[in-house]
């Protein structure tokens, strides 16, 4: 997907360019994607207040200065019960193994919740360098900070301790900073023009399901899989994409389609408006919802996420 990034420098090619992989890591909800978003300038991954909402890792590459950062957003880790949660958790640990800097997010309102503190157990097992980033810090009073942040470096050895808040941006250009500052030297690995490594057809599914768990509550969104059946460019510069989102249960169907077909419509109308404004073309989305009772433990549902079946 070539949007232009933010933040591109003018490079003088007698300067040192740097690049490298950094992992965003962390339990559902830590504000990983809303980060991504945060420092990419674009909508590359989806965020609802619902936890569990990424799937699959997703790459935001961001330019600044003589440096290309590749944020990796994975999904959070938890415990695994499905096929599917397995791939996710499983890609999660494959990703942050994979980068050269780690950043281990933390909601700083929920703070050391059971749950963190076995991802923190298992990333202190690790001898990839680790940063600690306190997120939602303007939800917390200072008093709480220090203690949190002491609490956490006891656990684990972790280079440098930063408090943002992802959504507002406060801490975040700091952040961005020291990153760039810490990665090896060497050549891009992207074009500087690139924001992600998706494409076009994935970011549609993702964005129908976005919809889906903003506008849908309980187990649904967790028991619904979106794909891209069709991707089409048409004459007039618009594309023409369908869209088949999959459900387990015949009860699950008759909530998305909603009465007299009201609720599909909703998600449809708010997916093509973003996905117009994330591709700055016209889009023509159409959407069709079908049973498929154990989506969630088919190897080929999960390749067609992006996700590793190898669970």
């Amino acid at each position: 997907m070539n949007i232009p990034a933010v933040s591109a420098g003018n490079k003088d090619q007698n300067m040192t360019t740097r690049c490298g992989f950094v992992a965003l890591v962390g339990a559902p909800n830590a504000g990983k994607s809303t980060l991504l978003n945060r420092v990419s300038g674009a909508k590359l991954s989806i965020v609802s207040p619902k936890a569990q909402t990424t799937r699959f890792r997703t790459l935001g590459i961001v330019m600044r200065d003589q440096a290309q950062m590749i944020f990796v957003d994975l999904p959070g880790i938890f415990k695994p019960r499905r096929r599917l949660d397995r791939a996710m958790v499983n890609a999660a640990w494959n990703g942050s193994q994979d980068a050269d800097l780690t950043l281990l997010m933390i909601d700083a309102k929920a703070g050391l919740r059971d749950d963190v503190r076995e991802i923190v157990e298992k990333l202190s097992q690790s001898s990839k360098k680790v940063w600690l980033v306190l997120n939602k810090t303007d939800l917390v009073g200072p008093a709480r900070l220090l203690p949190l942040t002491q609490e956490i470096s006891g656990l684990i050895k972790v280079e440098h301790v930063f408090m943002v808040s992802a959504r507002s941006g406060d801490g975040v250009e700091d952040l961005m900073d020291h990153v760039a500052g810490a990665l090896e030297e060497g050549p891009f690995l992207y074009p500087e023009d690139d924001l992600t490594d998706l494409p076009d057809r994935l970011l549609a599914a993702e964005l129908v399901r976005e919809q889906i768990f903003m506008q849908t509550h309980e187990e649904i969104p967790y028991q619904a899989t979106v794909e891209t059946e069709s991707f089409k460019e048409r004459p007039d510069g618009s594309v023409r994409i369908e869209v088949t989102i999959y459900v387990s249960r015949p009860g699950h169907k008759a909530i998305l389609i909603g009465e007299g077909g009201q609720k599909i419509k909703s998600i449809g109308a708010r997916a093509r408006a973003e996905l117009q404004d994330l591709l700055d073309r016209p889009c023509h989305l159409f959407l069709n919802v079908k049973e498929r009772a154990g989506w969630d433990e088919e190897k080929a549902r999960l390749r067609a996420i992006g996700l590793d079946d190898n669970t």
